[in-house]
């Protein structure tokens, strides 16, 4: 009997695992990185095991460390969460050579299923060895790992070498191997996917079919269970495949089979021998903890007799710490608040105060709803996220909300496309006209002195406040009168430091006010409060390139240096941030007139880059 585990992995993975453990009461070790020395996985453990160093290339790819640890601490089992070293054959053979017991599937099937070059093979598919102008668009893959790490897609000949090595890079940060292959790329298909689980006395369930087709650069972000829409005929056949696919190679635990389904046909991507991200879906549909049946396998208990029976419809957002409207760019910072109010599920791996930083996936939650039906779901968790108080770093909550409310979605019509298609309507600014007066309000009250309301008897002018919102300046204009605070076009019913009430063309509409430092959140619309004069030194030449976010200079461009001509959508530079490579392009054609960062500096966000002159 398991009595103590140690999860290899960090964030909202390990604080999951962590969770079935104590209710099973099963004693928890956590291992962390310098910069996760206070994250929230490592402070519920009961335990938990520094690995120095920051990068996972130091810390959570060094199975090494992570075997020491377990024995250290004396654990009797590694759960491996997804990610990292999740389906690493070696770390598995490790961990039983250790004399621990393996919470995931036998060391032979990940060498047979998680690199995806070999599982093609295991179905008799054959990547593309040689790339021609007729097989485009293609995609470059990483052979090991996931989350769209390592992928790329390839619309010209041109390209395909820098994709490669950028890839190649990518994939071996992430997962400590570089391999990538390349396969057709099918467009505007749906990703299916197929929960398996198994036992050690040969029982294989497919526990029903998951839908993923919203993705941003491939990597999910709305996932739901079961998938609609299927035929029965095709819901029939993915089940069967994956169940093959299992068996072939004697599979054990919790797994996934993904396909990509398109014209009605189901094609074969991958599979994935561990837990997915998106698992809670199938853990709400069918009443199951996927995590308490991974424990009870490793155990060598066998399935219930009977498989649990599918209820209703469930719907998982991930809620990440990026800027849609910006290249999806990560977000770093302090995580004021996070809470999110509805009958909903909130696996996380922060909590209030915590730090988001540049070393890892910026994914901060995901929020499941479950329901009888998949409109009464997509219902639930829409209000759930739009009501959420998420103040911190940028976040894709209003995307996931518009996302979830578009008909195209509404009505199951939704393919990998989708972004594509309607990501400036979905992340077009819509921020809340009233929000600059219901901060500038809350303001006033928080500076008035007791009994001090700030009026005279003589008419004053109206103070002012300046914030910025949605990328732009806003001025809120009030008054202090006996009877209190006045502003034009509003009648103010309340308003203290936290809450503010305003009469708009006679509704009552409640501002709830948050204030760090000089960062407002009023209800779900973020402010900036400006300056009340502007420094007349942050200034930046034109054609600057700044930093969008901290990471790292990876490379510079092959020959570029100061006074090189430049074409507009040039690559200039490549930056690293949660393990994420973000390319640099020149926004005009001109000349390179600075370039003053080097390969392996780190930058933090607004650093100047590049300067590029416009050509007049």
């Amino acid at each position: 009997m398991i009595t103590s585990v140690l999860v290899a992995n960090r964030g909202e993975i390990a604080c999951r695992v962590f969770r079935t453990c104590h209710d099973l009461g099963i004693r928890t070790v956590a291992v962390h990185s310098d910069a996760d020395a206070n994250a929230l996985h490592a402070r519920v453990a009961d335990a938990s095991v520094r690995l120095p160093g920051e990068t996972p290339a130091d810390t959570y790819l060094r199975g090494d460390l992570i075997v020491k640890a377990a024995v250290a601490a004396g654990a009797d089992a590694v759960h491996p969460g997804y990610g990292f070293l999740s389906e690493n054959a070696a770390f598995a053979r490790a961990v039983q050579d250790a004399g621990l017991a393996w919470i995931g599937p036998p060391p032979s099937a990940i060498e047979a299923m998680a690199s995806k070059t070999r599982a093609k093979q295991l179905m008799d598919i054959r990547p593309l060895t040689e790339v021609t102008e007729a097989d485009l668009p293609v995609l470059v893959k990483a052979a090991a790992g996931g989350g769209g790490r390592g992928m790329r897609v390839v619309r010209h000949l041109a390209d395909l070498d820098a994709e490669l090595g950028a890839a190649r890079a990518e994939a071996a940060s992430a997962f400590g191997d570089g391999e990538v292959f390349v396969e057709p790329y099918v467009e505007n298909g749906r990703h299916v996917e197929v929960q398996i689980l198994a036992d050690t006395h040969g029982t294989i369930r497919a526990l029903g079919t998951r839908d993923c087709s919203l993705q941003r650069r491939h990597q999910k972000v709305i996932e739901e269970a079961p998938a609609p829409g299927l035929s029965a005929a095709l819901d029939e056949e993915v089940r069967a495949l994956a169940v093959r696919a299992a068996r072939a190679v004697e599979y054990v635990g919790a797994g996934t089979v993904e396909f990509l389904v398109a014209d009605g046909h189901a094609h074969f991507l991958e599979m994935n021998t561990r837990l997915q991200v998106e698992h809670p879906v199938t853990e709400a549909v069918f009443g199951i903890d996927l995590v308490a049946e991974q424990i009870r396998i490793a155990e060598g208990h066998p399935l219930a007799a009977e498989p649990p029976r599918a209820r209703g419809h469930a719907i998982e957002a991930r809620l990440y710490a990026e800027d849609p409207a910006r290249d999806w760019s990560p977000q770093t910072g302090t995580l004021h608040r996070l809470s999110v109010p509805g009958s909903v599920r909130l696996d996380t791996g922060y909590t209030d105060g915590d730090d988001i930083g540049v070393h890892y996936d910026p994914m901060l939650a995901k929020v499941v709803a479950h329901a009888p039906t998949r409109a009464e779901a997509l219902r639930r968790l829409a209000s759930a996220l739009e009501r959420a108080q998420i103040h911190g770093p940028v976040t894709n909550r209003d995307l996931l909300v518009r996302s979830l409310r578009h008909p195209e979605f509404t009505a199951a019509r939704m393919d990998t496309g989708f972004y594509d298609r309607h990501l400036p309507g979905l992340t077009e600014p819509r921020p809340d006209p009233h929000a600059p007066l219901a901060a500038a309000l809350a303001d006033a009250r928080a500076r008035s002195r007791p009994g001090f309301g700030g009026w005279r008897n003589v008419p004053s002018q109206p103070q002012t406040k300046r914030y910025l919102m949605a990328g732009e300046e806003h001025e809120a204009r009030y008054r202090h009168t006996r009877e209190g605070l006045e502003a034009d076009g509003v009648r103010v019913v309340h308003a203290d430091s936290s809450l503010v009430i305003l009469d708009v063309d006679g509704v009552q509409r409640r501002y709830e006010v948050a204030r760090y430092g000089d960062h407002v959140y009023v209800n779900t619309t973020a402010l900036t409060a400006l300056p009340r004069f502007p420094d007349p030194t942050a200034q930046h030449a034109p054609g600057s390139l700044l930093a969008p976010m901290p990471g790292t200079v990876v490379r510079v461009a092959d020959g570029l240096t100061a006074g090189t001509p430049v074409k507009a959508g040039e690559p200039l530079l490549w930056l690293e941030a949660m393990k994420m490579q973000h390319k640099v392009t020149a926004p005009v054609t001109g000349t390179l007139t600075a370039l003053p960062v080097t390969p392996g500096q780190q930058v933090e966000p607004g650093s100047l880059l590049a300067v590029v002159t416009e050509t007049s």
